[in-house]
């Protein structure tokens, strides 16, 4: 079977964030999910108890992504050392298998040996996502970032979200096939379109699309429900997703 994760935000932000996200590593291993993406964004203003978290995801037989919204490199180019730093400290604290963040402004000279040194010393692995920005989601970009540190030794993987693209006007199947050998993680989900604006939605059996991506990646990649889940038996409805997701 592949690895299916569930994104706590799957949940919904405000429901997530008044009954807080341990409540849904229940939910997620009693829908038979391998892991939870723990999303630092919908913690309130507090940072909860990261190791007691891990234990609780830990005690369920699970694993977890830390996922943070901060950009590798900020709008002047340069490597955002610090927090950084704080994030890969605070998923180690989750004991997280991974940490995931978002390219930001890649410049034409990264400071990559920089990098290299904060993360040889890291407990937890860096993800990058290609995410909903022009500058930090285009292709060309997130390509050349992850040739570069392919070449420099980096460990570092790709989050490769299938529906982002859309929001940069990029063809997922044409990204599947250029950054294939980076990726590490998925992220699933469907993209509705009204009146010009886009949405995550579920996806679904009889749309081939999604599952085409697969083609390109390694059997067993990890792969994560990151649209709403909103049935009244969230057990029930998470693991009807989590079997369509491994067949893929």
């Amino acid at each position: 079977m592949s690895p299916v994760l569930v994104a706590a935000s799957a949940y919904g932000a405000s429901r997530v964030r008044q009954l807080g996200q341990s409540h849904f590593i229940d939910v997620v291993a009693d829908a038979g999910g391998a892991g939870i993406e723990i999303r630092r964004e919908l913690f309130t203003s507090d940072l909860p108890d990261l190791a007691r978290m891990g234990a609780a995801v830990a005690a369920r037989g699970l694993y977890s992504v830390y996922s943070t919204p901060i950009e590798l490199w900020d709008a002047d180019g340069l490597l955002q050392h610090a927090l950084l730093q704080q994030m890969l400290d605070e998923a180690a604290r989750l004991g997280a298998r991974y940490l995931k963040v978002s390219l930001g402004h890649y410049p034409a000279a990264p400071d990559l040996p920089a990098l290299k040194a904060r993360l040889a010393a890291a407990p937890v692995a860096l993800l990058v996502e290609n995410d909903q920005t022009v500058h930090g989601g285009a292709l060309a970009a997130m390509a050349r970032f992850l040739a570069a540190a392919r070449e420099a030794g980096l460990p570092v993987g790709l989050t490769f979200d299938i529906g982002n693209w859309r929001w940069v006007g990029e063809d997922a199947q044409q990204a599947a096939r250029l950054l294939a050998p980076y990726v590490r993680y998925v992220h699933c989900k469907a993209v509705l379109e009204d009146a010009g604006r886009l949405s995550a939605c579920a996806v679904s059996e009889a749309d081939p699309a999604w599952r085409a991506v697969f083609a390109h990646f390694a059997p067993g990649v990890q792969r994560a429900i990151e649209f709403p889940l909103e049935g009244t038996d969230l057990v029930a409805e998470t693991g009807r997703y989590i079997q369509m997701l491994e067949a893929a």
